[in-house]
């Protein structure tokens, strides 16, 4: 192998970040590549529960695991959505569902939604099937594994498994993305990398040594010394240890556009069994802020985003809790402060930084994992030799600070769109924010129709047009009446559409079993498969070396 091309990966700090990282490089760069990950004991992470996109399954398709192999060991559960509580001014919930429009007559049915049931039915429970699966807790999952949507079922194959998609060459919409336990989450990444080669380092890092030109030539570690590499990931969440402190990129602030920058955070004790589980993520509005909770199969995840400058981290848990009643009691606080914004520059000089400490925004929409991901697609696709050129590392950087600004516009859109204006932290996000010249044009041009893919941003960001339509609806920001043009459509097939989301909406309800029930049939079948698997082993083991008496070797072979 050439010295022009990169030999040694070295990853700092793990996480989420790091062990993902570790993971999908070990498995995109199989041969002549050394993989090195550096955390420190002394650093821990809240686990809260994450809650993700649905494009994730690309992440599990691509190394090759099936849903039964990682989410019971990481309390996984089913994300059909993101249901919005108290975000207009008339107090009525919407769903963000992970389901794209109907198109009718070539015109979504968004549109028609506007002419004919504006006034009769909410649009998500007219429009979209998952609304009606989540108001009755079902799995998106029959119980021999089927997928409720028959035109994505193809796509849960082996076969399609197989073939590697990635985000920016998805042509379909998953039904459903997950909430997992992120500590898990990260173990089961560490174990999956490490069983493929990855070498992990548990150590502090005391020093950064640069080279004439600035790039990293090595880091210095309390107990392990000197270790050396060719490219250095920084997975080392807010602090940005290398891309920031070593190398000195500055930090773009969104806080001008968003105004929430802290959160508070508690891990609740729930009754699964006598409650069920929520196949969606819940986002809550109070005064200053939000509330999320995410459901995992142990207990759920649930924090306060809000904005200091409106309220005081005591005053901000006292409103949490209250809002929480008895369900927190007992249940400790964790206050974060958040860095919401991005780095100029993703890539510099011989240092990628992926996860917290590349970019982040507040989590309304559960983009963190998202931007994990994407940042590590795009890593493979402009990977570079050790003589890499500024314009490999101008792409990477161009399409990453596009996606995370996109998303920004987007979050942006949650609050300015909405009509709530009861509290001051309500009417800042109306007056006090700066909203980007280009977004506000489109704001001008969807009060008049609603969004479609030729009028959001064209740039990959993880939504299409659907959400932005979604979301403009449930916050009651949209157009005073429905397309012209449809007075001139015969309207029958609408009609025949709208009805049929209904019939399906009432057959899935009643047939598909409940999230809980699907979940606990998974568990169970993959405990019983993995002790059919040990007694095999046992019995081979044993028959291989006539020690089927032996009662102490079953004992240490299980």
């Amino acid at each position: 192998m050439s010295d022009e091309y990169i030999k040694n990966i070295v990853i700092v700090g793990g996480g989420s970040a790091g062990w993902m990282t570790a993971a999908y490089l070990s498995k995109a760069l199989d041969k002549n590549v050394h993989i090195t990950l550096i955390e420190s004991s002394n650093i821990t992470t809240i686990g809260v529960g994450e809650a993700t996109f649905s494009t994730i399954k690309l992440f599990f398709d691509f190394l090759g695991l099936q849903e039964y192999e990682w989410m019971p060991k990481c309390h996984a559960t089913y994300k059909m959505g993101i249901k919005f509580v108290d975000w207009n001014a008339k107090r009525q919930h919407f769903y963000h569902p992970f389901q794209r429009y109907e198109v009718i007559d070539g015109f979504d049915i968004s549109e028609w939604w506007l002419k004919i049931k504006k006034n009769q039915e909410p649009f998500d429970y007219a429009c979209f099937l998952i609304p009606w699966l989540c108001d009755n807790q079902k799995s998106p999952r029959y119980l021999d594994g089927q997928v409720f949507d028959e035109k994505v079922q193809n796509e849960f194959s082996s076969q399609h498994i197989a073939k590697k998609n990635i985000l920016n060459n998805l042509k379909i919409q998953y039904p459903y993305a997950y909430h997992f336990d992120a500590n898990l989450l990260a173990k089961f990444m560490k174990d999956f990398a490490m069983c493929r080669g990855v070498k992990q380092i548990v150590d502090d890092v005391i020093d950064v040594k640069l080279t004439e030109d600035g790039n990293i030539d090595h880091i210095n570690t309390k107990e392990h010394g000197s270790i050396n590499g060719d490219i250095f990931i920084d997975c080392t969440g807010f602090r940005g240890l290398l891309i920031n402190k070593v190398l000195g990129e500055p930090f773009i602030s969104y806080a001008e556009s968003l105004l929430c920058d802290s959160a508070i955070a508690m891990q609740l004790p729930t009754d699964m069994q006598k409650n069920g589980i929520k196949p969606y993520t819940t986002a809550t509005a109070l005064n200053n802020g939000w509330v999320w909770n995410t459901p995992l199969y142990s207990r759920s995840g649930s924090g306060y985003v809000y904005s200091s400058a409106f309220i005081s981290p005591e005053e901000a848990e006292k409103e949490f809790r209250e809002h929480l009643g008895e369900a927190c009691d007992n249940c400790k606080a964790s206050h974060i402060k958040m860095k919401v914004g991005r780095n100029r520059n993703s890539w510099v000089k011989n240092c990628v930084a992926i996860g917290l400490s590349s970019g982040f925004v507040e989590p309304l929409e559960s983009s963190g994992i998202f931007f994990i991901q994407h940042a590590i697609e795009e890593l493979v696709n402009h990977f570079p030799n050790k003589s890499s050129n500024e314009e490999i590392i101008n792409s990477y950087n161009k399409v990453i600070a596009d996606c995370i600004d996109g998303v920004r516009d987007f979050l942006i859109l949650h609050y300015y769109a909405s009509d709530r204006v009861d509290t001051e932290f309500w009417k800042a996000t109306k007056h006090n924010i700066k909203v980007p010249e280009e977004l506000r044009e489109k704001f001008k041009l969807w009060k008049n129709r609603l969004p479609n893919n030729k009028n959001i941003n064209p740039k990959f960001h993880g939504f299409e047009s659907y959400s932005y339509s979604v979301m403009l609806l449930g916050l009651n920001y949209m157009p005073e009446s429905s397309l012209p043009v449809l007075e001139h459509v015969e309207d029958q097939n609408a009609k025949a559409t709208f009805m049929a989301i209904q019939e399906r909406a009432n057959y899935l309800s009643a047939t598909l079993p409940s999230h809980y029930e699907y979940l606990t049939h998974v568990i169970k079948s993959q405990e019983q498969s993995e002790y059919l698997d040990a007694n095999n082993l046992v019995s081979s083991y044993s028959n291989e070396n006539n020690l089927a008496g032996s009662k102490e070797s079953l004992q240490i072979v299980v």
